[in-house]
């Protein structure tokens, strides 16, 4: 039997004069998220049509260690420092179809 995952998919959309900066801040959120406990992939995707739109696509084992890295120190200073540079963030919490 295939086990199933917790997706997130976090769409952000930074004001533009605040893209570098911003995506300077989602970057140092990879490798340390990467290995976590729990995470099994953690992708930062921009759009090739609007450089403001990021999404990022996670893989968890399960909710409880992705909940665990919601409270890491790292991405409390991340909202800290992106706080007003952000338009949108919009968070959806997916479970894996499973054949």
């Amino acid at each position: 039997m295939k086990k199933s995952y917790l997706t997130i998919v976090a769409r952000i959309l930074v004001k533009e004069q605040h893209r570098d900066f911003v995506k300077a801040e989602l970057l140092k959120l990879l490798d340390v998220t990467r290995a976590e406990e729990g995470n099994i992939s953690y992708d930062l995707n921009q759009d090739n049509d609007n450089p403001n739109f990021f999404i990022f696509h996670e893989k968890w084992v399960n909710r409880e260690l992705w909940q665990k890295h919601m409270g890491n120190k790292y991405l409390a200073h991340y909202l800290k420092v992106t706080e007003g540079k952000v338009d949108e963030f919009i968070l959806n919490e997916m479970t894996e179809t499973v054949n």
